[in-house]
């Protein structure tokens, strides 16, 4: 397929470009910069020049395509502003292209804190204030007739490079002490970025319009042992964690942060049962250590 990827130098829309590619896809990915234009071309996509905060500016541009995966945000303030009038101008559009398929980026911060219970894709929305704004949005797309919608919500996305663990190697790599947003009992659903992909075009290939997925490899591990081997190993043995409050991570990296404070769980089982889904990254520490070590 002809695929316009939106994101696709993020964390996530990295690894989905390369995978599309690896499949036989045409991808054009959005891109803010001539940096990101690189990075789109070196795994063998096309770039097209343009910012989600100006839709009108590129969609001229467009080329006629078959599939949308969207993964964009900035994390601003007004991201849910942004993302509404940007689904206003491409839909639109797309509605010319023959209902292309659609895949919206959700989360698993949409869930709330669902403790020791997973979340799944019919457990009721609880979301954090500062993404309120996607749960109107995600199922717009879902019910939007112009296109062929569908929906993934990420675990906490990692890779090599850190991802969601990036600041835990950060101050780890400059002695510590590593944080850990309100205490080390609180539990993440994981996923590595590259199965996460794999999702991604599994969902683009093969799900009905109107389903969503969670993109969980591993429903929730406490963050605590992980922030300890990570200080251990790229910090010394004298490296330690810090507990920080959900208010004090706001006020460094913004309201959305508070997200890092969720004691979650969250199945995937739907996505490995329906698409055969099949995670192989299923040792976050193997993948974050071993390489390095």
């Amino acid at each position: 397929m002809q695929v316009f990827v939106m994101g696709g130098t993020g964390t996530i829309g990295l690894a989905v470009v390369r995978e599309l590619v690896e499949r036989g896809h045409e991808v054009v990915g959005l891109a803010r910069s001539s940096s990101s234009a690189a990075a789109l071309e070196e795994v063998g996509a096309s770039a097209l020049a343009g910012d989600i905060r100006m839709p009108g500016v590129w969609l001229k541009d467009l080329p006629k395509i078959e599939a949308v995966i969207h993964a964009a945000t900035d994390f601003a303030a007004d991201m849910g502003d942004v993302d509404s009038q940007l689904l206003d101008a491409l839909l639109p559009v797309l509605a010319k292209m023959g209902k292309p398929r659609f895949v919206y980026t959700g989360g698993c911060w949409l869930y709330g804190a669902t403790g020791s219970k997973p979340a799944v894709e019919t457990s009721p929305f609880d979301p954090l204030p500062a993404f309120a704004w996607m749960v109107p949005q995600l199922r717009r797309v879902l019910a939007a007739t112009e296109i062929r919608g569908t929906v993934v919500h990420p675990a906490m996305v990692y890779n090599r490079s850190g991802g969601v663990f990036l600041s835990f190697l950060d101050h780890a790599r400059k002695g510590g002490p590593v944080p850990v947003v309100d205490g080390g009992h609180v539990r993440w659903p994981l996923v590595h970025a590259d199965d996460l992909a794999v999702l991604y075009a599994l969902v683009l290939e093969c799900a009905e319009a109107g389903q969503s997925y969670n993109g969980a490899a591993l429903t929730g591990l406490p963050v605590g042992p992980l922030a300890s081997a990570i200080a251990t190993v790229f910090g010394g043995a004298d490296c330690n964690t810090r507990i920080i409050s959900a208010d004090e991570v706001a006020k460094l990296r913004g309201e959305w942060a508070r997200g890092y404070a969720l004691d979650q769980s969250m199945s995937g089982e739907k996505a490995r049962s329906a698409l055969g889904w099949r995670p192989v990254h299923l040792d976050p520490l193997a993948d974050l250590l071993l390489p390095w070590s």
